[in-house]
């Protein structure tokens, strides 16, 4: 979907006094033992949200309960193997709205913050990406090594890709749901562990959207602490997880974008 062509849409609307239809959104919220965290999630959720994925990651605590107790009508959804890229991937295929947007169950990222990601997609951007490194975004939680480690990594994928990231790892993002085939995330029914079933999965869908030639827009947020408990992620295990997919995937020339 090119600008130019979503600014005609606009245009010819107004035009014509007739206005676009409010797209659906579908909020993804992959969780493993965050029973304690959800409330605050659930709190800073906006009323306009159309539909909750609850994907639950195996917990052993009441997080499933607390997610029907706080979101009765969500879509609750066990995912098939275990690791964040799986519970996403499980997610968007249980997504049935025409906007998805991913984010964490331990209160590190704020949902108050959607409806930018979303205003940017109506925009006109195929994928609104979070950003920490921009005006306005920031963060409470990541460490100088992370931060560092981060910018080696986006340096590698903009030059690599052709891209123009700031913030490669960053998990909150927001898309048009049609161009979920172009990520070619893992088959979720295979039963065996797969790439792209960890914390690689937004490096590998950052870079996949990118390759697939999509408009990608940045939206600064602002990053907190976890809530309550202990992150799964491990900063060395996880980054050479990313840096392997970095160097697994392939840049792309001449690839069309899906359409709207």
């Amino acid at each position: 979907m090119s600008v130019d062509t979503s600014e005609s849409i606009r245009a010819s609307r107004q035009a014509h006094g007739t206005s676009p239809r409010r797209p659906s959104v579908t909020v993804v919220v992959p969780a493993m033992n965050e029973a304690k965290n959800l409330p605050h999630v659930a709190a800073r959720m906006p009323d306009s949200i159309d539909e909750i994925v609850f994907v639950d990651g195996h917990s052993v605590d009441d997080s499933i309960e607390v997610a029907r107790k706080l979101w009765p009508t969500a879509t609750i959804v066990t995912q098939t193997r275990r690791g964040k890229g799986n519970a996403l991937a499980c997610g968007f295929l249980a997504a049935t709205s025409d906007i998805v947007v991913m984010i964490d169950a331990d209160g590190s990222t704020d949902p108050a913050e959607i409806p930018l990601f979303v205003s940017a997609l109506i925009a006109g951007a195929d994928f609104a990406k979070g950003t920490r490194f921009a005006l306005g975004g920031g963060s409470d939680d990541i460490t100088f090594s992370r931060k560092l480690g981060n910018k080696a990594l986006n340096g590698i994928v903009n030059i690599k890709f052709g891209a123009a990231f700031s913030d490669l790892c960053y998990g909150y993002n927001a898309f048009w749901r049609h161009h979920i085939p172009v990520m070619d995330l893992p088959e979720t029914a295979a039963p065996d562990a797969q790439w792209g079933d960890g914390f690689e999965i937004e490096t590998l869908i950052n870079v996949r959207v990118s390759n697939a030639g999509l408009k990608i827009t940045e939206v600064p947020s602002y990053e907190r602490d976890r809530i309550h408990g202990e992150s799964n992620l491990n900063a060395v295990r996880d980054g050479f997880r990313v840096l392997r997919t970095i160097r697994s995937e392939r840049r792309v020339t001449g690839r069309k974008s899906t359409k709207r």
